[in-house]
């Protein structure tokens, strides 16, 4: 049985390198792992209860690292016993590529599996097995992992800005420019004021001519009033 594949994980390839050499963090992302100690420098004993089908077992056996050439690559090889269920045993080459801030791990294995496990046919140890590697990746790379936070682009003049955002972004303006605030407010108080001068002549040359003109153009100059101010604070 042969797989391959790669995973991309967000942290440096020195710290995931420590990560693949740690047997706590190791013990943690293999599926089923009941203990994993660490021997010697290249050298690992592990018990992990599994199950292929109808087929349950709890393999013993050691791991070995070979061709250690740090922190890029590493061969790592292993056989385990699960009694009368059978054997396995398999090595698998591991590469660790730097990509910007994340590490890109690749992988190609090769396993061979003996006794009633080997009775189960091919295509239900393969699923089991490729099942088993990605979840011991995904685990792998939330433990590892970097948590990257990217705060979003605050956009004062966009049309789907939250209200809330928009009200924060007003105080900070106000706070870090109040000379500009103030002089805009200057400007928008003279506009109505003058809006409301000009209103005032209009009335006094409408008044011989239409007595009810006055309420209405009052109004007009209310309305403009509102919607300067509206402006302002919008």
């Amino acid at each position: 049985m042969d797989m391959n594949g790669s995973h991309r994980i967000p942290a440096k390839r020195e710290k995931v390198w420590e990560a693949l050499n740690d047997p706590e963090i190791l013990k943690a992302c293999i599926p089923g792992c009941e203990s994993l100690e660490k021997t010697s420098e290249t050298e690992m004993t592990a018990a992990v209860t599994s199950k292929i089908g109808p087929v349950k077992a709890k393999f013993k056996g050691a791991v070995t690292l070979e061709n250690i050439n740090p922190p890029e690559s590493y061969t790592i090889a292993g056989e385990g016993k699960g009694g009368v269920a059978g054997f396995a045993k398999g090595s698998a080459n591991v590469s660790l590529a730097e990509d910007g801030d994340d590490t890109v791990l690749s992988y190609e294995a090769k396993a061979q599996v003996g006794g009633k496990l080997a009775q189960l046919g091919s295509r239900l140890i393969d699923s089991t097995a490729k099942k088993m590697a990605e979840d011991f990746f995904t685990k792998f790379a939330e433990m590892v992992g970097e948590t990257r936070e990217e705060g979003p682009a605050l956009d004062i003049a966009g049309d789907d800005l939250d209200p809330g955002l928009a009200e924060e972004a007003k105080r900070i303006a106000i706070e870090e420019s109040p000379g500009e605030v103030m002089h805009a407010i200057e400007d928008a108080e003279h506009a109505v004021e003058e809006t409301i001068h000009k209103a005032e002549e209009n009335i006094e040359a409408a008044a011989g001519r239409n007595a009810f003109g006055g309420p209405m153009v009052w109004g007009l100059v209310l309305l403009g009033a509102l919607i300067v101010v509206l402006a302002l604070a919008s």
